[in-house]
């Protein structure tokens, strides 16, 4: 089966993807790290095209973490020129395609000027409906978790919300990106199985893919066979298969097994 005979009912409507593997690509090609990032972010502009073309509402790329800033400077520094270059080269396209480019993550760490270009990326495609492009930067999902909270004890304290009546949907709404849906597929390359401290409280009934090819081998024909063995699963939310099939849900796994 291919992704044009994934039903509509079937496509994911939000994929994240862990993007790893670019310092092993490098290195296993007697490059440096830096190659590896420059080679992934053609990758980059192949997997959001791409996105666009199957019709994906929303992509999240895990472009940058916490975690990264204790990489040596001069490959911070790479990354970062490289994101700026992603934001100018693609804007107009991004216009073009209706793309609204978010950021979320502790985006006060950045350099001013990465900081600019992100700000004035989201600034110009900020009215964009048709898809969306959400870039984790200075992310770490721990630290979301707990800003969340810091902004949840300013609402209590201020009186606009009732600890008594704190539930999931509320906390969520303190969130970076509160109105952006779970995802529903999550993608790591690398052939690794980590999660990474990547959208922990988002991907509570995700479905987990893992790619065997580094991120700069990970190419428009891998993301389609992520979508084709999602788009066979049986998502089951907590439910056993007949509960949600009888509930009409596009199921998720969850604690049940049957």
């Amino acid at each position: 089966m291919g992704t044009a005979e994934v039903g509509s009912e079937r496509m994911p409507n939000h994929v994240a993807i862990i993007m790893d593997g670019n310092g092993r690509w490098a290195e296993e090609r007697g490059l440096e790290r830096n190659a590896g990032h420059r080679a992934g972010l053609d990758t980059v502009r192949e997997v959001v095209r791409a996105a666009g073309d199957l019709g994906l509402k929303y992509l999240t790329l895990y472009a940058f973490s916490s975690e990264n800033w204790e990489r040596p400077k001069g490959e911070v520094t790479e990354l970062m020129y490289l994101l700026e270059h992603y934001l100018e080269e693609e804007l107009d396209e991004a216009l073009e395609q209706g793309v609204r480019i978010r950021a979320v993550g502790q985006l006060d760490k950045l350099p001013p000027t990465t900081r600019k270009a992100v700000d004035h990326a989201m600034d110009v495609t900020g009215g964009n409906t048709e898809r969306h492009l959400i870039l984790a930067l200075s992310y770490g999902a721990r630290a979301e978790i707990v800003d969340a909270a810091r902004s949840l004890i300013r609402s209590v304290e201020a009186g606009v919300v009732d600890p008594a009546r704190l539930d999931e949907k509320t906390f969520a709404s303190h969130m970076y990106a509160p109105d952006v849906p779970d995802p529903d597929l999550m993608i790591r390359t690398g052939n690794e199985y980590r999660v990474s401290n990547f959208l922990l409280w988002q991907i509570a009934y995700s479905e987990l893919y893992t790619a065997s090819v580094m991120w700069p081998d990970f190419h428009r024909a891998d993301l389609e066979a992520a979508i084709e063995d999602y788009a066979g699963r049986e998502r089951r939310f907590g439910l056993t298969g007949a509960q949600a099939r009888l509930n009409g849900k596009p199921s998720d796994d969850g604690v049940s097994s049957g």
